[in-house]
Protein backbone atom coordinates (compact mmCIF):
# COMPACT_ATOMS: atom_id res chain seq x y z
CA UNK A 1 0.00 0.00 0.00
CA UNK A 2 0.77 3.65 -0.96
CA UNK A 3 -0.24 6.83 0.31
CA UNK A 4 0.77 10.10 -1.72
CA UNK A 5 0.58 12.00 1.60
CA UNK A 6 1.38 15.65 2.97
CA UNK A 7 1.89 15.86 6.55
CA UNK A 8 0.30 19.08 6.87
CA UNK A 9 -2.97 18.33 5.75
CA UNK A 10 -5.81 17.00 8.58
CA UNK A 11 -7.47 14.60 5.95
CA UNK A 12 -3.87 13.47 5.16
CA UNK A 13 -2.83 12.73 8.41
CA UNK A 14 -6.17 10.88 9.42
CA UNK A 15 -6.08 8.52 6.28
CA UNK A 16 -2.78 7.56 7.09
CA UNK A 17 -3.70 6.81 10.99
CA UNK A 18 -6.66 4.99 9.72
CA UNK A 19 -4.45 2.87 7.48
CA UNK A 20 -1.77 2.35 10.42
CA UNK A 21 -4.98 1.79 12.90
CA UNK A 22 -5.57 -1.77 10.70
CA UNK A 23 -1.82 -2.63 11.34
CA UNK A 24 -0.80 -1.29 7.82
CA UNK A 25 2.41 0.24 7.43
CA UNK A 26 2.24 1.94 3.78
CA UNK A 27 4.99 3.32 1.92
CA UNK A 28 4.80 7.21 2.65
CA UNK A 29 5.14 9.49 -0.79
CA UNK A 30 6.06 12.90 0.10
CA UNK A 31 4.52 14.32 -3.57
CA UNK A 32 5.23 18.00 -2.67
CA UNK A 33 9.01 17.39 -2.27
CA UNK A 34 9.55 14.50 -5.05
CA UNK A 35 6.45 15.65 -7.35
CA UNK A 36 4.87 12.74 -9.28
CA UNK A 37 6.17 12.22 -12.85
CA UNK A 38 3.64 12.68 -15.93
CA UNK A 39 3.73 9.06 -16.18
CA UNK A 40 2.91 8.33 -12.44
CA UNK A 41 0.07 10.90 -12.43
CA UNK A 42 -1.26 9.30 -15.85
CA UNK A 43 -1.61 5.53 -14.05
CA UNK A 44 -2.69 7.34 -10.53
CA UNK A 45 -5.76 8.93 -12.49
CA UNK A 46 -6.53 5.33 -14.48
CA UNK A 47 -6.44 3.87 -10.94
CA UNK A 48 -8.85 6.84 -9.69
CA UNK A 49 -10.79 6.38 -12.63
CA UNK A 50 -11.09 10.40 -13.16
CA UNK A 51 -10.32 12.84 -15.30
CA UNK A 52 -6.96 15.17 -14.27
CA UNK A 53 -9.39 18.07 -13.69
CA UNK A 54 -11.25 15.99 -11.16
CA UNK A 55 -8.05 15.90 -8.89
CA UNK A 56 -7.76 19.70 -8.87
CA UNK A 57 -7.40 21.50 -5.64
CA UNK A 58 -9.50 24.80 -7.41
CA UNK A 59 -8.97 26.60 -3.92
CA UNK A 60 -5.40 26.76 -3.94
CA UNK A 61 -3.91 30.50 -4.62
CA UNK A 62 -1.70 29.02 -7.34
CA UNK A 63 -5.03 27.69 -9.22
CA UNK A 64 -7.31 31.06 -8.85
CA UNK A 65 -4.21 32.96 -9.75
CA UNK A 66 -3.36 30.82 -13.34
CA UNK A 67 -5.84 28.79 -13.95
CA UNK A 68 -9.23 29.42 -13.45
CA UNK A 69 -11.41 29.66 -15.78
CA UNK A 70 -8.84 27.86 -18.36
CA UNK A 71 -9.67 25.12 -20.66
CA UNK A 72 -6.89 23.02 -21.03
CA UNK A 73 -6.43 19.45 -22.24
CA UNK A 74 -5.98 16.03 -19.96
CA UNK A 75 -2.27 16.47 -20.88
CA UNK A 76 -1.93 20.07 -20.46
CA UNK A 77 -3.77 19.57 -16.61
CA UNK A 78 -1.23 16.58 -15.76
CA UNK A 79 1.48 18.90 -16.87
CA UNK A 80 -0.03 21.73 -14.76
CA UNK A 81 0.30 19.38 -11.64
CA UNK A 82 3.35 17.70 -12.03
CA UNK A 83 4.62 21.61 -11.85
CA UNK A 84 2.52 22.58 -9.21
CA UNK A 85 1.84 19.66 -7.23
CA UNK A 86 0.17 21.61 -4.52
CA UNK A 87 -2.65 21.21 -7.02
CA UNK A 88 -2.67 17.58 -6.76
CA UNK A 89 -5.73 16.80 -4.49
CA UNK A 90 -4.84 14.62 -1.58
CA UNK A 91 -4.22 12.08 0.09
CA UNK A 92 -4.42 9.55 -2.77
CA UNK A 93 -4.04 5.43 -1.65
CA UNK A 94 -3.35 2.76 -3.88
CA UNK A 95 -3.19 -0.72 -3.11
CA UNK A 96 -2.24 -3.18 -6.52
CA UNK A 97 -5.13 -1.38 -9.11
CA UNK A 98 -6.96 0.43 -6.39
CA UNK A 99 -6.61 3.62 -5.57
CA UNK A 100 -8.63 6.21 -4.05
CA UNK A 101 -8.95 9.73 -2.67
CA UNK A 102 -8.86 10.09 1.41
CA UNK A 103 -11.45 12.60 1.19
CA UNK A 104 -13.06 11.57 3.59
CA UNK A 105 -10.60 9.51 5.12
CA UNK A 106 -13.30 6.29 5.68
CA UNK A 107 -12.60 5.70 1.80
CA UNK A 108 -9.38 4.03 2.62
CA UNK A 109 -11.56 1.51 4.19
CA UNK A 110 -12.27 0.47 0.98
CA UNK A 111 -8.92 -0.95 0.39
CA UNK A 112 -7.93 -2.68 3.61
Amino acid sequence: MKIYHNPRCRKSRETLALIEEKGVTPEIVLYLEKAPTQKELKELLKLLKIKPEALLRKGEKVFKEKYKGKELSDAEWIKVMTKNPKLIERPIVVKGKKAILGRPPENVLDLL
